[in-house]
């Protein structure tokens, strides 16, 4: 063949060449775009706590692997996992992704930087990382098989140890201070017997309330652990102050209460409560968002 035709020949050749590569790069970059916006969705569906969406952004089969927790495994799992995180106050998400790489017509690979964000009771919380998310085109939409966000903050401070030294107190040397939090009404006296309140760690505490003292609608982070030592007590739960719904303690009855369930309290006669947990002790007005 001579040089002039074999040059005619690969031209078409190479001409039919570029235009496969400009329509793969085309389609990768329709791809980019749809797992982009597919990325972004999820952050909103995240502020619209919306758990349906989320679940239906992923594959029947895909996995979540959660920094410092176990995997979710399946639409079940993810679904249990998510509706649990959204139960955060103002959980807001927002992902930034570093790169978006379209290996074959059904799968790809993103990966990048996160934060989260949230209402807490001592303040707004944060969490940044980085995460790995893959993709799998399925019915025609970009659907995650598997999403790893790592966080790059430090783990939190353990629990300290519990305190080794022998502890005792007498009923009438006890400290007693005002107990006056913020949207409390005044009267109240509290006397710490072990520990810090408001520091992590166990804690034992008394409260001494007055006749008709009115505990208002309130939670706390964590669970309480309540013992009526004199007078009495009514309480309530639930997020609205029903008196017809209180249940009546007395002398040596106990109350668990969770914690971020809702409560309220009304003492019945002169009455001193103890009051145990791991802090730090904080009452919050209302109930929780």
């Amino acid at each position: 063949m001579k040089p002039k035709t074999r040059i005619q020949t690969l031209i078409p050749l190479m001409a039919l060449a570029i235009a496969a590569l400009a329509q793969t790069a085309a389609s990768q970059t329709r791809d980019e775009r749809a797992i982009r916006a597919a990325s972004d969705a999820r952050q909103r569906y995240v502020a619209a706590q919306n758990v349906d969406s989320i679940v239906a952004l992923h594959t029947p089969d895909a996995v979540v692997m959660p920094s410092n927790a176990p995997p979710l495994k399946g639409s079940s799992a993810i679904r249990s996992g998510w509706s649990e995180m959204l139960k955060t106050d103002r959980l807001r998400l927002h992902r930034i992704p570093t790169r978006i790489e379209v290996a074959s017509p059904t799968l790809a690979t993103e990966y990048g930087t996160y934060t989260e964000s949230s209402d807490a009771p001592g303040g707004k919380m944060s969490e940044a990382g980085n995460y790995v998310t893959i993709w799998r085109k399925a019915n025609g939409k970009w659907r995650v098989a598997l999403d790893a966000p790592v966080s790059t903050m430090p783990m939190p401070a353990q629990m300290p140890a519990e305190a080794s030294d022998f502890v005792a107190r007498n009923e009438g040397a006890l400290l007693w201070i005002d107990f006056a939090p913020s949207g409390f009404p005044q009267g109240g006296k509290i006397s710490v017997l072990h520990g810090d309140p408001f520091s992590p760690g166990l804690f034992v505490l008394r409260l001494s309330l007055p006749e008709g003292y009115r505990i208002p609608l309130h939670w706390n982070p964590t669970a309480e652990y309540v013992t009526v030592l004199s007078g009495g007590m009514q309480l309530g739960m639930g997020n609205s102050v029903d008196t017809s719904a209180a249940q009546s303690y007395s002398p040596g009855d106990f109350v668990f209460i969770p914690q971020r369930h809702p409560h309220w309290a009304q003492a019945r006669g002169a009455t001193v409560l103890q009051v145990s947990g791991n802090g730090p002790f904080q009452l919050n007005l209302g109930v929780p968002k």
